[in-house]
């Protein structure tokens, strides 16, 4: 299991298990945010298993499911919403942890204060390179000022 601290607080990982939920506990984090869609692999049939183990671990667990690349703004306002009710730190998840950090930029961006240059410092520092994206995080950046 790769983990990526993003920002203090929020990290990203590729795709868990319910035993992956024993070292995310173990790590401290209070939080897991789920992206995958039930259904989308043999290895993700549904989160159950996943949600069940992280209750019995005591971590709070979110499922955002979304499909990659396409993030629409009631998905970016629930990732948003997450970032904020969740206790941290947060672990968020997808196949590849590719939505995960999508879903943070876009969320992110939508503060008046946002960096978009550290957002994509900190997703390629984590193996992500979000310069595909950056015309609309600058976008969204931009009509929060």
């Amino acid at each position: 299991m790769n983990i990526h601290e993003l920002e203090p607080g929020f990290a990203i990982s590729e795709a868990l298990t319910p035993g992956d939920l024993d070292e995310v506990a173990q790590r401290g984090f209070k939080s897991v945010i789920c992206n995958r869609r039930p259904g989308e692999a043999d290895d993700h049939p549904d989160d159950a298993d996943l949600s069940a183990r992280a209750k019995a671990l005591g971590i709070e667990w979110r499922c955002i499911p979304v499909t990659p690349g396409n993030y629409s703004e009631a998905d970016i306002a629930a990732f948003g919403k997450a970032l904020d009710d969740l206790p941290t730190p947060i672990l968020a998840f997808c196949r590849s942890g590719k939505r995960a950090v999508h879903l943070w930029a876009h969320s992110k961006s939508q503060a008046a204060s946002c960096d978009i240059p550290a957002l994509l410092t900190a997703a390629r520092e984590a193996g992500h390179d979000l310069e595909e994206r950056r015309a609309l995080l600058e976008q969204t950046a931009t009509h929060q000022r």
